[in-house]
């Protein structure tokens, strides 16, 4: 394939997704497989690309940037997390180079935030960053998931975040808490449920009572024979509301809310958002984390595309 360019990887906990880029960032061939961080670490990260990429018809020349737990401190070279606040053109400069590898393989780095009382981390999100641009003024960014983050940026600076467990919580919780026998195994429920905007409405308001809001759940279906599809739409509702709760009270309602998300998640937060006073855009996940390697590609390797150098 000899008008690849560079090779644009998100190699998660779960999951590695890989997009082989032309000179603009049109998309020549990608690949999606299961073959998270634990797997990897198994069968070689080096193994696992190769692999990909000799099927694709990759040759070696082809320079590829990666994101997200390749870089970990269990992945394929650690990629040291950087100190927020952190320019995201910064963070780029701070990619660590695979060593003793044919192919020229840089993995972008995490951010840290040190501040007392307020320690957290996050890896991979800060592609999906980059790839919403240096737009000038203060805005905040939302990114559901297993774990949920909070950003406040200023420009291309990413300032203070939150890591909420929302996705997470929402699995134990559903599976393995007192909790499942009201729920099920396969609940399911549509965005607009009115259990879930109650819920929802109420740890807005409230995000401290969701202890006691959470026990409310089993009751119902005892004493009101409340259906699993409701209280797992409770559930739902109670724990995006207490996070969007505690990141009004955090971050305030001022500025626009990016929200990174997409189908039946996108479309819950969305309804969580208005209902808390805020106004928001919507964006891609995917898009973004693709935008953001290939801006970093570009600063590696200008020569293969018409873009600046790493200052």
């Amino acid at each position: 394939m000899s008008s690849a360019a560079a090779i644009a990887v998100d190699w998660g906990t779960s999951r590695m997704r890989l997009w082989v880029l032309s000179s603009d960032g049109s998309i020549l061939a990608h690949r999606r497989s299961e073959e998270g961080l634990e797997g990897a670490r198994d069968a070689g990260f080096d193994v696992i690309l190769d692999r990909h990429l000799s099927t694709l018809g990759i040759g070696m020349d082809v320079p590829a940037i990666i994101c997200g737990m390749a870089g970990s401190r269990q992945g394929w070279v650690e990629a040291p997390y950087a100190d927020a606040p952190a320019a995201l053109d910064h963070l780029i400069a701070k990619a660590a180079k695979v060593p003793v590898i044919s192919r020229d393989v840089r993995i972008l780095p995490g951010i840290a935030q040190r501040k007392e009382g307020a320690p957290d981390v996050m890896r991979g999100e800060e592609t999906q960053l980059i790839g919403l641009g240096a737009a000038k003024g203060r805005k905040q960014v939302c990114m559901p998931g297993t774990h949920s983050k909070w950003v406040d940026m200023d420009g291309g600076r990413v300032g203070h975040f939150t890591t909420y467990l929302t996705g997470e919580l929402f699995a134990l919780f559903s599976r393995q808490s007192i909790l499942r026998h009201s729920i099920g195994a396969d609940a399911v429920f549509e965005a607009g449920n009115h259990a879930f905007a109650e819920s929802c409405a109420a740890m807005i308001e409230a995000p401290e009572d969701l202890p006691k809001r959470l026990f409310s759940i089993r009751a119902a279906s005892l004493l009101q024979g409340t259906g699993n599809s409701d209280s797992a739409a409770a559930l739902s509702g109670l724990l995006i509301g207490a996070e969007i709760g505690s990141a009004r009270r955090t971050y305030g309602t001022n500025a626009l809310v990016t929200l990174v998300a997409a189908g039946f998640l996108g479309s819950l937060y969305e309804n969580a958002l208005a209902t808390a006073g805020f106004r928001h855009s919507l964006a891609n996940g995917e898009v973004l984390v693709r935008n953001g390697l290939f801006s970093a590609a570009q600063v590696w390797w200008p020569a293969r595309f018409e873009a600046r150098k790493i200052a």
